[in-house]
């Protein structure tokens, strides 16, 4: 059953077939407008922020140096106000979005620390994590300057290791999950030159209340002009695919990825309720996307119950990632009340932009 739309919503969601007019590929984010910031009080963080950096072009004067000891997985309003009082104080108008070097941490009470800081902290939907939240002016916004336009920056968690697809998440050695999380970055990167075909998966499964955002599955078809097939399954899991652009399930748990092949510049994520308790064990971490060769995904670290605004709209996410956006601009723009969700990966990855000078 299609959800109906939102007021939120001057939506593409409820025309799908837009979708397939496009509009002209646009160009992404540029390197210059996005910075770094590293914890010095972690040196996985330090040595990926600065392998990054140098991969990806961004200027020096675009790292942000902060200390966050410990890496806890959520820290306090009180302390999470410094740390964006500090991030904010040392970035000029032309930065348009901030990418947060570290695994942890990754939640402020309730609110994942990406949305905290791009939209401030919601203390509103910690009062009662199943309530409506507020809407994001850059929710299927067809900006490319964010904080020009909307004074906010869209932020991404890049993580600094990551686990094995199955398994605990300590059980990969430290190298092996540095190389991870380097392998991610190259990812990203090798985005920019795609050109072989792909698909985009959508799963409706037999977790009922998860398929909330299910009526927002684009159509099948075929895009020519973009090499891209849509599919449309009924079904708990995808097996031995090897051209995986888009993977969107409802799931607790997501079976059979280590079978998958994801393209460079693969966006998946799986609607459920603690995908962004990236450490936790309750449910399948996101960072098992990234792990299974995914370039971005995003999960919830509190329960948001299943409003679908909480989670990717499937529509707006391909529509503009196939305009040209970037992944943390497509993946940003397609959740409504993003308070609760983590934005995870490599920011700048775009198969469809166009170069621009």
């Amino acid at each position: 059953m299609r959800p109906p739309c939102h007021a939120v919503l001057p939506v593409i969601a409820c025309a799908l077939g837009a979708l397939f007019h496009a509009t002209q590929a646009a160009a992404a984010l540029k390197p210059a407008q996005l910075a770094i910031v590293i914890n010095d009080a972690d040196p996985d963080s330090v040595a990926m922020g600065e392998y990054y950096r140098k991969r990806r072009g961004i200027p020096a004067t675009n790292v942000v140096h902060v200390s966050i000891p410990g890496k806890p997985r959520s820290i306090g309003v009180a302390q999470f106000r410094l740390l964006k009082q500090a991030i904010d104080s040392k970035l000029g108008p032309s930065i348009q979005a901030v990418l947060m070097v570290w695994t942890a941490p990754y939640a402020v009470q309730c609110n994942a620390i990406t949305a905290a800081y791009t939209l401030g902290y919601d203390a509103r939907q910690c009062a009662h994590t199943c309530a409506a939240g507020q809407p994001s002016a850059y929710f299927n916004s067809a900006s490319k300057r964010p904080y020009t336009d909307h004074g906010l920056r869209p932020s991404m968690l890049l993580p600094t290791a990551l686990p094995p697809i199955a398994g605990p998440p300590a059980s990969l050695a430290p190298e092996q999950a540095r190389q991870g999380a380097q392998a991610l970055v190259e990812r990203g990167v090798a985005a920019g030159a795609r050109s072989l075909p792909a698909s985009a998966y959508y799963l409706a499964t037999s977790e009922v209340a998860r398929n909330s955002r299910a009526g927002f599955f684009p159509p099948a078809g075929h895009l020519p002009a973009h090499r891209l097939t849509i599919r449309r399954m009924t079904a708990d899991v995808l097996e031995g695919a090897h051209d995986v652009l888009v993977y969107q399930t409802g799931m607790a748990q997501v079976a059979k990825l280590e079978t998958l092949a994801f393209v460079p510049g693969a966006l998946a994520d799986h609607l459920t309720s603690h995908g962004g308790d990236l450490l936790g064990s309750s449910q399948m971490s996101s960072l098992r996307w990234l792990a299974a060769g995914a370039t971005a995904s995003y999960g919830t670290v509190s329960e948001p119950c299943n409003h679908w605004q909480k989670f990717p709209n499937s529509a707006v996410l391909l529509r503009r990632y196939l305009g040209g956006d970037s992944a943390i601009e497509a993946y940003w723009k397609s959740v409504a009340w993003p308070a609760q969700g983590l934005f995870i990966g490599e920011p700048l990855a775009a198969p469809y932009a166009v170069a621009s000078n």
